[in-house]
């Protein structure tokens, strides 16, 4: 079937989407929206049978949705309505939620229903990595069993009734800054509800000092009794807060123009210029009740696992630094075994492109993370004395995933999507030793291809050609057999 995929970004769920149609042997086309006319265009060229939305923020023209079944991929359970069903659906502590697909027409996310999925919503996980995983696994679902009614001519889909039972959602309006205010003498556990609600975007505004500042990346930090609100601690570039009950970690932070950058950055980094840090201390190390930390290690019959944990994958010179410190530690150990372990989110997405953009001297920044990712692509790429393995569970992308190549093994979580490309980024070339890395294991046509095409690729097309060597339901914490 020809299927038209229209995303506002051709982000991780509609990769996902593309490749799970394209192994189920579709003939695809993708197209990123950025206005009516360019989906008519799109629409115009391909003459699809069908049109999916896995991520679509406009909408649909009724010249389209008119003349073609337009399925439209909602994170929410059946009835929600509005732009910012997550947000809202953490904010208010639902314990479960859902995906629905449903038939664009002229009011947005009350079209009839084709397919619906439900899923506990996870307790203390950001909007982003929920959005990566359970609405990821539900939007594919819903998709299969939608496509597989259209190619069996079996169209049931159920108008929106909210006089249904099941129909538990409703209509919410855009979440707005007012909306995400944080009061810091409230619980550890409401202040993280609203931080996550936010992650990765748009994150929660605050005024600091005069300057207008957005928080991400919150953690769960130390039990503590502190003023609400005060700067405790900075550890790995994250800054420690006070709450009502205990405290958390930001770990990222946008400071607008003219008192920032206006991009994301480490927060200690980001906030230098707006906070008087110098009373703040240096927790290098974790205090009791707090174990969080970007890179850690601990062994387990005989295998040692180095656990590296970086915001969205990207990794700035210093955390290249760290790592290959770590990593040089971890192999003067006993165990013959060493695992490299992402995060749950993400593996590694290379270099770190905002902290290059903010450096004073860019150009002097970019070469030396380069270098940095390389110094540890050579410490992995020489350590012949154990097996190391790569333990991808999160997406990777970039010098990410030639970093990956680097180890003995590579194992990959069923449903991650590598991104193992560079030219999409301004003809950014990269680094890691991926002429050497890559070659070896698919060699060079197919190296070539994946370096040129920028196109993901999924588990199974990754095992096929060899740039992995085993695909597990999980590899967190994974034990060799």
């Amino acid at each position: 079937m020809r299927i038209l995929l229209a995303s506002t970004v051709h982000n991780c769920l509609s990769q996902s989407v593309q490749l799970e149609l394209a192994a189920l042997g579709h003939e695809l086309a993708v197209t990123v929206v950025t206005n009516e006319k360019s989906i008519v265009g799109a629409v115009d060229q391909f003459r699809p049978e069908l049109i999916i939305a896995p991520m679509l923020k406009s909408r649909i023209p009724e010249s389209v949705w008119s003349q073609y079944p337009c399925l439209i991929v909602h994170p929410g359970i059946k009835g929600d309505r509005g732009p910012s069903s997550l947000d809202w659906a953490i904010t208010e502590g639902e314990s479960r939620w859902g995906v629905t697909l449903l038939q664009a027409n002229q009011d947005m996310d009350a079209g009839d229903i084709w397919a619906s999925q439900e899923f506990p919503l996870r307790q203390a996980a950001s909007k982003a990595s929920i959005y990566r995983h359970e609405v990821t696994r539900a939007a594919l679902a819903c998709i299969r069993q939608a496509v597989d009614a259209v190619e069996r001519g079996q169209l049931r889909a159920e108008p929106l009734d909210y006089q249904r039972p099941d129909v538990l959602g409703r209509l919410r309006p855009v979440m707005r800054q007012a909306d995400r205010s944080i009061d810091w003498s409230a619980s550890t556990d409401r202040v993280l509800a609203r931080l996550q609600a936010a992650d990765s975007q748009p994150g929660v505004f605050e005024r600091i000092n005069g300057a207008g500042v957005y928080l991400f990346g919150p953690v769960r930090g130390p039990q503590v009794n502190a003023a609400p609100g005060s700067w405790l601690a900075c550890r790995d570039g994250a800054l420690c807060r006070a709450t009502g009950d205990g405290s958390v970690w930001i770990r990222q932070a946008r400071v607008l123009p003219p008192h920032g950058h206006g991009i994301k950055l480490p927060a200690g980094d980001a906030l230098a210029d707006v906070l008087d840090l110098s009373p703040v201390a240096d927790f290098a190390k974790p205090v009791p009740g707090d174990d969080w930390r970007e890179i850690s290690y601990h062994e387990s019959d005989g295998v040692g696992y180095l656990n590296f944990d970086f915001y969205n994958g990207a990794m700035s010179t210093s955390q290249c630094r760290r790592l290959t410190r770590a990593f040089k530690r971890a192999t003067r150990r006993d165990a013959r075994v060493l695992v490299l372990s992402g995060g749950l989110d993400f593996w590694s997405n290379g270099i770190h492109l905002n902290n290059i953009e903010a450096a004073e001297l860019p150009g002097a920044e970019s070469w030396a993370n380069i270098n940095a990712i390389d110094d540890l692509v050579q410490e992995i790429i020489g350590q012949t004395d154990r097996i190391v393995i790569s333990a991808i569970h999160g997406n990777a992308g970039a010098g990410g995933v030639t970093m990956a190549l680097a180890a003995d093994d590579v194992w990959v979580r069923r449903g991650a999507v590598l991104n193992p490309h560079y030219r999409g980024m301004g003809e950014l070339f990269g680094s890691e030793y991926w002429t050497y890395l890559m070659p070896r294991r698919v060699g060079d046509e197919v190296a070539l291809s994946l370096w040129s095409d920028c196109q993901p690729i999924d588990t199974a097309a990754a095992l096929a050609t060899g740039l992995i060597d085993r695909s597990k339901a999980s590899v967190l914490a994974c034990t060799p057999v």
